[in-house]
């Protein structure tokens, strides 16, 4: 049985105040409840600032709130634009947050691609390798509970977190600087695309080092999942809000940005013959379940792009209930075979 995940960045095109924005916080944090009462995996979000459609700009409350309504579900934020952040208070907020779930943490750490980004918190985007150096080596000093020198002068940070050594904390990147970083460092390397030559510089640079470590490496195909009975009718209802978010994150990219989950779409009939996007029936979501197998995920979006929260949760329902007892049984044969 696959992974399953449910994605949310709460991105939405047209602002619609703070009333029915709170909405769709409270409705992700519902949907992130009821996906942990029916054994899904992971909560996904993400960190973005600068943007007009209010794209998920504080992961890190968001993943409490979540920790707070569920018990087993893991939260994976993915990307953490860590440079932005301040390394002691970010070592503290993440401990916070893994003492809080009992370990169901895991921070991707990114180094983010937009200068937008850096300028609105005062920071030197040309100076971004540095800062990420600067902030891993200090989460990892900072996870000890010991004192460690900071900035010239002698700190320590507590409570420990709950997770031994430290945090699930994961470099990400599609860059040899980014492996280079995660090898020396021996932390574990998320490319940002199945990039099979990087892991291997990876492994490479980590054997030169000496450090520990592994590659968490997205499939060859990723797709953005909802779920529908009627894919043609929901994308003539529903493809702009899914064409909103494969453009939005596509004009952020540079040329040579690698990212599983790119799309270069102009229009939503383009957008659903790539297929980075995609709508499907619950019959086609349990084939692609067993194509996908053990080591693959199912990511479900469910309020991609601003979606009316009501078929974001027609998504979720279909998904729970027509999809995931079919695969539960599949993984119950399996087992006892």
């Amino acid at each position: 049985m696959p992974s399953t995940v449910v994605r949310f960045n709460l991105a939405d095109p047209s602002p619609p105040g703070p009333r029915a924005h709170a909405a769709r916080y409270r409705a992700a944090v519902e949907m992130a409840a009821f996906a942990d009462d029916r054994g899904l995996t992971v909560i996904q979000t993400e960190e973005h600032h600068a943007t007009t459609d209010g794209w998920m700009p504080s992961p890190l409350p968001f993943a409490g709130a979540v920790f707070g309504a569920t018990r087993r579900i893991g939260v994976t934020v993915s990307a953490l634009i860590t440079p932005l952040h301040d390394p002691l208070r970010l070592a503290e907020d993440l401990a916070t947050l893994d003492l809080l779930s009992g370990g169901r943490l895991t921070t991707v750490a990114g180094l983010g691609y937009r200068e937008a980004e850096y300028a609105a918190h005062g920071k030197d985007f040309t100076t971004r390798g540095a800062l990420q150096d600067e902030v891993l080596r200090t989460l990892l000093a900072a996870w000890t509970g010991e004192p460690f020198t900071y900035r010239g002068r002698t700190v320590r940070v507590t409570p420990r977190p709950f997770t031994q050594p430290h945090p699930l904390l994961l470099v990400g990147g599609s860059s040899r600087a980014a492996a280079r970083r995660a090898a020396r460092l021996g932390l574990p390397f998320f490319p940002s695309a199945r990039l099979p030559e990087l892991a291997a510089y990876y492994d490479a640079r980590r054997a030169e080092y000496g450090t520990q470590g592994w590659v968490l490496q997205p499939p060859e195909h990723t797709s953005l999942l909802h779920i529908a009975e009627d894919p043609d009718r929901t994308w003539a209802g529903y493809g702009s809000h899914l064409l909103h978010e494969a453009r939005t994150y596509a004009s952020w990219q540079s040329a040579g940005t690698r990212s599983a989950v790119r799309s270069a779409a102009t229009d939503t009939a383009a957008l659903r013959a790539e297929g980075v996007y995609r709508i499907v029936t619950p019959e086609e979501c349990v084939r692609m379940a067993h194509e996908a197998g053990a080591q693959g995920s199912l990511i479900l979006h469910p309020l991609c792009g601003g979606m009316p929260i009501d078929e974001g949760w027609r998504s979720l329902h279909l998904f729970a209930e027509r999809v995931l007892p079919r695969l539960e049984a599949g993984a119950t044969v399996g087992t006892t075979a």
